[in-house]
């Protein structure tokens, strides 16, 4: 995520946690389990799809899981699906248009 939509979602009033590997994301969704995580599936210790299989296994699965890939591909759509995503987005997925899309997968009244 980058800066600056982690600003953007911070200033609608969401707490937000970054991790740039499946290890890390793990480790932070394991002790803080998030009511949404966007998945990169492209992260330099693996396949982020890697992060809903070990939180699937301890029970630790966020409300709202959004995988967001480079690859327009049907394989990689059924299989986050497969896993559980709510959506998978194209990247880049412009700012404005994910903090719309939280608010409609999360529906807890937050306004971007």
């Amino acid at each position: 995520m980058s800066s600056a939509l982690r600003i953007l979602f911070e200033q609608t009033g969401r707490r937000v946690s970054v991790a740039g590997s499946v290890a890390d994301a793990v480790a932070l969704a394991s002790a803080d389990q998030p009511d949404l995580m966007l998945v990169d599936l492209t992260l330099p210790d693996g396949d982020g799809l890697a992060i809903l299989e070990q939180l699937r296994g301890a029970g630790r699965i966020p409300r709202v899981v959004v995988a967001l890939t480079g690859h327009d591909e049907p394989s990689i759509v059924q299989r986050c699906t497969a896993l559980g995503c709510a959506d998978v987005l194209l990247k880049p997925v412009p700012s404005r248009e994910l903090l719309r899309r939280a608010e409609g997968w999360l529906g807890d009244g937050h306004t971007p």
